[in-house]
């Protein structure tokens, strides 16, 4: 398993080795020790799933403190394109975005701290999303921004895209109240 830093920090990008023979393929996802030695110290405590059609896009998410979210990203089914925005009003590298493409082929992981939007817009025919979370999801601390808010800048590689309709009322980045930032 590598584990790489992605252009946009602490984010960071998991590429597991699949050992495959005649009888199909196995892929150890997860090894504490290793995640801790990549300097990713998180205890999970809920886990989701999502299953999404063509060209849905999902997010952007985030949920402020006491409930921030590290998510750990990974596709068993079909493909996407994982985005991650840098929420974190005193960053150098505030409203900045990483983005890769996570599916079953390439068993890739991305890992998202506390502090950054996630998003996601499905490639293939469907998918599924597993993804692995260090707090409970509480709604009342759940925030947003525009999936195609021009200041972020995200090519998303889909065209007419299948939002919800809350996703489609989550502001704009220049929008959000200073609370409403890490």
């Amino acid at each position: 398993m590598k584990i790489e830093s992605a252009p946009l920090q602490p984010v960071k990008l998991i590429k597991p080795t699949p050992f495959k023979d005649m009888r199909g393929e196995f892929v150890e996802m997860y090894r504490e020790h290793m995640f801790r030695e990549a300097g990713i110290h998180v205890d999970y405590v809920q886990d989701n799933i999502s299953t999404s059609r063509k060209n849905t896009i999902r997010g952007l998410h985030y949920q402020l403190p006491p409930s921030s979210q590290v998510k750990l990203v990974m596709v068993p089914h079909g493909e996407i394109l994982d985005i991650a925005v840098d929420m974190r009003a005193n960053s150098s590298t505030f409203g900045e975005h990483f983005s890769t493409v996570l599916s079953a082929e390439n068993r890739h992981m991305l890992y998202i701290p506390t502090g950054f939007a996630h998003g996601f817009a499905v490639l293939s025919d469907e998918a599924t999303v597993y993804y692995k979370c260090s707090d409970y999801y509480n709604p009342e601390l759940e925030r947003g921004v525009r999936w195609d808010d021009p200041e972020l800048d995200i090519s998303w590689n889909i065209s007419d895209p299948i939002l919800s309709k809350k996703d489609l009322k989550l502001p704009l980045l220049k929008n959000l109240a200073e609370k409403d930032l890490f």
